[in-house]
């Protein structure tokens, strides 16, 4: 009797076991939004080289040896200053007898003009013939020539002396002096250099979508550039361009754009490098979250939800990356609801209750983070 208890108990228990209760299945919740349509603006950074607005090599215009340097190479000048004197004993004998042949060549014609005046009143005494008078005059046309080609033969020797005295052309800084006292320099040579760095001009490249971008923005604010120097620190005055070439390089199927800065404290330099930052805008730019996507296979994908609150896995195509959000080429529409946070433990087909958020409110309070 005592078994028979025993074995109607274990029944019972083996029975309950196998017919445990059904529990309600679970619905989690989770936040959900739509895309949000605004105009947006972003940085864009080229690279640039820096150039003086003024800038010009000196280079000897004559033969001759460096007798002596004004300047040191670091320091500032002023137009018409001295830099160099080269050689010039020889340029001034030269120069004397330029000038003493043009005053024989002088004296020649006015010998000659006299001449030709006294056979002018011979002729009309009918003294000599007109041939005499012919020659005359042709002896005087000949010297002329000869007074004319001294007159310049002197100009051009008093050039030559004055190339020997070498000057500034503007205010600026002198660079580095390559030859010292002493040097035979030959025409064309390289003395040095001098830039003035008050304003610097910065050279960047934009492609043919870039530029045609730039052009339909057609408003001031877009002519307004930064700069990003070499060590990422960025200038602290602001540039404007000023230029954009006539003409797409074929090699390169860019186009050069130029934008000035002023340059009060001398930081930047001629030749130095930078990145010209240039501020864009997207007008109805169609914007999403980063965390209310995921990759499968360098594919973008969100969570779409249904009327039904079912989940259905949406790839996307971004037209461009910001650091906290995309803008959406195709893929979606502003009017469909996408998860915003959590996309990593969701699978497709889900079911979830969704509790919208505001993401215009989410863009701001970010933004002021």
């Amino acid at each position: 009797m005592k078994i028979s208890k025993f074995l109607l108990l274990s029944l019972c228990l083996v029975g309950a076991a196998c017919n445990p209760e059904k529990k309600p299945e679970t619905i989690d919740t989770h936040e959900v939004i739509n895309p949000i349509v605004k105009d947006t603006s972003y940085d864009s950074e080229y690279v640039a080289e820096i150039q003086s607005v003024k800038y010009v090599e000196i280079r000897s215009r004559i033969k001759g040896h460096i007798e002596k340097i004004h300047i040191d190479e670091g320091q500032a000048v002023k137009e018409g200053q001295l830099l160099f004197t080269l050689s010039y004993m020889e340029f001034e004998k030269e120069l004397q007898k330029a000038n003493a042949a043009h005053k024989s060549a002088q004296a020649d014609l006015k010998a000659a003009e006299v001449e030709l005046r006294n056979v002018k009143r011979l002729l009309e005494n009918n003294i000599v013939a007109e041939v005499e008078l012919e020659v005359a005059k042709a002896k005087v046309e000949a010297l002329r020539a000869d007074r004319e080609e001294a007159a310049a033969n002197q100009e051009q020797v008093a050039l030559n002396l004055s190339f020997a005295h070498i000057k500034a052309p503007f205010n600026g800084f002198v660079n580095r002096i390559p030859n010292k006292v002493g040097s035979l320099i030959a025409d064309g040579d390289m003395l040095t250099s001098i830039s003035d760095n008050r304003e610097v001009f910065a050279y960047f490249n934009l492609s043919e979508i870039d530029y045609l971008n730039y052009v339909s923005a057609n408003n001031k604010q877009a002519d307004k550039v930064s700069l990003k120097l070499a060590n990422q620190a960025l200038y602290p005055h602001a540039g404007k361009i000023e230029m954009i070439e006539s003409e797409f390089d074929h090699a390169t199927g860019n186009i050069a754009f130029r934008a000035r800065f002023p340059n009060p404290d001398a930081l930047l330099k001629h030749g130095s490098n930078g990145k010209v930052v240039v501020n864009k805008r997207l007008k109805n730019a169609l914007l999403i979250p980063q965390k209310s996507t995921f990759e499968i296979q360098d594919k973008l994908y969100v969570y779409v939800v249904n009327q039904e609150g079912v989940l259905q896995q949406r790839n996307i195509v971004p037209k461009m990356r910001f650091p906290d959000f995309y803008v959406i080429e195709s893929g979606l529409s502003k009017e469909e609801q996408i998860v915003y946070e959590g996309v990593e433990i969701l699978k497709d087909g889900e079911k979830i209750h969704s509790k919208s958020v505001d993401l215009a409110q989410v863009m701001s309070s970010s933004s002021r983070k």
